[in-house]
């Protein structure tokens, strides 16, 4: 098992140091960002979720409850990149012009309500697991879920927006 999650967190900084440097360091052509693809999602989802079950440590016990979360992290990973690329999609249609102010609202609050979605189904899928870890379970899984899915709407342990704790 300590293999597993030294394995699983090795993956989860390489893929995060790559898309970092990838992210800063521009992309293709004249100062472009890089864009992930679709295989690019399915592996750093791949090590996010291998990470985060590593580091959990589940008994035989939790682990039957795992799939449940696992299937849901990776059908909102596939919800979510969906949604970028035909945001992509309509920027390259539009010539890659801003939408006006309140195009922008509107595009803002439906990217909102998604996420808010996405966060009651990781949450519902979720809480069965959570009821059976123990507290150092517990910890790890707020721990792991601040630096590894910030993207899901989780910032330094609230929803963005949300107060922060200490």
């Amino acid at each position: 098992m300590k293999k597993a999650l030294i394995a699983a967190t090795a993956a989860a900084l390489i893929a995060g140091s790559a898309v970092s440097y990838a992210a800063n360091t521009g992309g293709p052509g004249k100062g472009e960002r890089w864009q992930p693809s679709a295989a690019d999602f399915a592996a750093l989802t791949d090590a996010r979720i291998a990470g985060l079950k590593a580091g959990l440590k589940l008994t035989p016990e939790q682990e039957k409850l795992w799939p449940q979360v696992e299937t849901t992290l990776r059908d909102v990973s596939k919800d979510r990149a969906a949604r970028m690329e035909q945001a992509r999609e309509a920027r390259k249609a539009n010539d890659g012009a801003r939408p006006d102010p309140i195009a922008r609202m509107r595009n803002a609050a439906t990217r909102m309500d998604a996420t808010a979605a996405d966060l009651r189904k990781v949450a519902d899928a979720s809480q069965p697991l959570y009821n059976v870890l123990d507290e150092a379970q517990k910890q790890r899984l707020n721990v792991l879920l601040r630096q590894n899915f910030k993207g899901m709407g989780m910032h330094h342990g609230a929803p963005h927006g949300g107060p922060r704790r200490g």
